[in-house]
């Protein structure tokens, strides 16, 4: 089975990306993040012609994840337990960063988006801090409940775990993604249990997942690697490859993001 992940950064916008790249890759299940819309303001007609089932989970324009599928899609769940809501002022919601389902033969995937931070001392950190350790904690539960179980947590997380992973560190100083109370609570998931199933085949520095439109960072190849598919031990043992499309980064119309491929053999 082949899985992916990738921050489309607009699902009508770059449709017809998606549905070439499914079909270059011969993909099987992708995860996307930011697809910036509610369910019903999607025309999903030309995914379920391909032979795809789509579940996508979306409040406004903002944030939104979907899990496209078509080796199965079942037992669909919204949202992390405990997830913390945003604004943390009395009015906030449970924003949609997080969607799961069971595909293929008993894997559950699921796709999320971990908020930004903003700043160091926004109140956007503290929000991404509580987020991740929502994550840790379900990741926890699922593996002591069952500790076969087939699960991998895909997407964009925010977070550049290495100093390899961004192109220039001191172009970090001050800023959010690096720092170290970021990066503990991304090891807490990976220390639950959930490894980075790519790195070993494609370690940095310089393998990064997105590049910033502005300042001409692509082509000057100063990017971050911030996009994971971190597997429970089941799914570790499953990889049987894996890849970052650097290429749809390239021309017209592309997501700052790249998607990143993993092959699995259960």
């Amino acid at each position: 089975m082949r899985i992916a992940t990738w921050n489309i950064n607009s699902l009508r916008a770059r449709m017809e990306r998606v549905l070439a790249f499914l079909d270059r890759h011969d993909i099987d299940v992708l995860a996307l993040q930011e697809t910036k819309a509610k369910p019903s303001q999607l025309d999903l007609t030309a995914l379920t012609e391909a032979g795809y089932e789509v579940y996508a989970h979306g409040l406004n324009q903002w944030n939104g994840v979907a899990v496209i599928s078509r080796v199965g899609l079942s037992d669909v769940r919204e949202e992390l337990p405990d997830v913390p809501l945003w604004p943390q002022d009395g009015t906030g919601v449970v924003e949609a960063r997080a969607v799961s389902a069971i595909v293929g033969d008993g894997l559950r995937i699921w796709s999320l988006y971990v908020p930004n931070g903003r700043e160091i001392d926004h109140p956007h950190m503290a929000y991404k801090l509580r987020w991740l350790d929502a994550l840790r904690a379900e990741g926890a539960r699922t593996l002591a409940e069952e500790p076969d179980t087939r699960t991998v947590l895909v997407g964009d997380f925010n977070v550049a775990p290495y100093d390899e992973d961004v192109w220039d560190m001191a172009a970090f100083d001050g800023k959010t993604h690096v720092t170290a109370p970021e990066r503990a609570a991304f090891h807490a998931v990976v220390d639950a249990g959930f490894a980075d199933v790519v790195r070993p085949d494609h370690p940095g520095p310089g393998t990064y997942t997105y590049w910033d439109y502005q300042q001409l960072r692509f082509p000057k190849r100063e990017g971050m690697r911030i996009d994971f598919v971190l597997g429970s031990p089941a799914v570790q043992k499953a990889v049987t490859g894996s890849f970052i499309d650097r290429e749809e980064r390239k021309g017209k119309g592309a997501s700052d993001h790249a998607p990143v491929v993993v092959d699995l053999e259960f």
